[in-house]
């Protein structure tokens, strides 16, 4: 009995080491696909992820207002423009639609 386990043991751990070579190939080919974005995500993003982009655009202007006399300070102006304004402006206006 205790044989027989050793054997189906190692023949499965054959098997496993012959298939996964394959298997990572197949995957990695589905990730160089091209997907273009379906309605649904298309419009998930006009009516949700847009006005919620433009929201955080708005509010990284303003924190950026507030923190400038810092930036000017740290000499980190730019850093910090383009984390709060430009980062928030791209992602909202600049992209694709239905592009993540």
């Amino acid at each position: 009995m205790n044989s027989m386990l050793k054997k189906s043991t190692v023949l499965l751990l054959i098997a496993a080491l012959l298939i996964i070579p394959f298997e990572t190939a197949v995957f990695a080919e589905e990730e160089l696909e091209d997907r273009s974005p379906s309605a649904g995500a298309m419009a998930f993003d006009f009516m949700l992820v847009r006005p919620g982009g433009a929201i955080a655009t708005v509010a990284g202007i303003g924190c950026f207002a507030v923190t400038l006399p810092f930036s000017l300070l740290g000499w980190n102006v730019g850093t910090a423009a383009e984390k709060l304004v430009v980062d928030p402006i791209k992602f909202t206006f600049f992209r694709p639609l239905g592009d993540f």
